[in-house]
């Protein structure tokens, strides 16, 4: 895997996906998580592990859609654990990650919630 650019405080990795999304740059999204990691994506499904992650990035990639930078909320950091999460632009729902540090004091992904749907009423 090529070298990416490392995200040294968890809400870089935001910044990071959207960067590389918008690049078609599937390696350099799933670089940004570890490689055991959880991604509850697609709706209703699991990726689990880095390759799995790299493989779906790629399909979904393919299409070339392109992200908006969302504002980061307050991340809240327990050690070597951090929950990161932003609002979605158009206001639905919520996204969630839980990133942990890594030894040379980077941070990757290991759970990503990318779409919390508000429950139907």
């Amino acid at each position: 895997m090529p070298e990416y650019e490392k995200a040294m405080r968890p809400e870089d990795i935001t910044r990071f996906f959207v960067e590389r999304s918008n690049a078609g740059d599937a390696a350099g999204v799933a670089a940004l998580y570890e490689e055991d990691a959880v991604l509850a994506y697609p709706p209703g499904e699991l990726t689990v592990g880095r390759e799995a992650i790299h493989a779906l990035w790629e399909k979904v990639l393919a299409n070339r859609p392109q992200f908006e930078p969302e504002q980061p909320l307050p991340t809240l950091v327990s050690g070597d654990f951090a929950l990161t999460s932003t609002p979605p632009k158009d206001g639905s729902g919520a996204r969630a990650q839980v990133v942990r540090r890594q030894p040379d004091g980077s941070w990757l992904r290991l759970l990503d919630q990318p779409e919390f749907v508000p429950p139907f009423r």
